[in-house]
């Protein structure tokens, strides 16, 4: 049943984006609005270029404390090396990567471009779901 399931089904489509050229600090108060982890970075054409996540973000108060340095732009602090799950794989390749990796979300791509994002959260509630349908299955059919 799990294989059949695509990541498009679960995953957010009504995203937060940033740009390379954003103020990083900017970026973090929309983290923290939004309640995320991280959002994906893309360039004008919608292409995923890179990823902002609460981990590069603590990097901005470390170079203020220890270099004085001006906090600066998403580039400066983005990881650029993006693993992303594609739009039409199977949610079992998405919860892999979460199992083996410390990412709480992904960027799900089409080709190049960058379609939705999808969380830890995401993929439970997905299954949640499931369990509902198929325990309300299984009601019916012993009535």
């Amino acid at each position: 049943m799990l294989q059949s399931m695509l990541v498009k089904d679960y995953m957010v489509g009504d995203h937060l984006t940033f740009s390379p050229e954003d103020e990083v600090l900017h970026a973090i108060h929309a983290l923290l609005e939004h309640g995320l982890s991280g959002a994906p970075v893309t360039d004008h054409d919608g292409r995923l270029i890179g990823f902002l996540s609460e981990k590069d973000c603590l990097k901005v108060a470390l170079n203020a404390s220890y270099f004085e340095q001006r906090a600066g732009l998403v580039k400066d602090y983005m990881s650029r090396d993006v693993v992303s799950v594609k739009g039409d794989g199977s949610l079992i390749d998405a919860i892999e990567t979460f199992v083996n990796r410390s990412f709480r979300c992904l960027p799900v791509v089409e080709g190049e471009r960058l379609i939705g994002q999808i969380s830890r959260r995401d993929i439970l509630r997905g299954l949640e779901k499931l369990r509902a349908s198929h325990k309300t299955t299984r009601t019916r059919g012993h009535v």
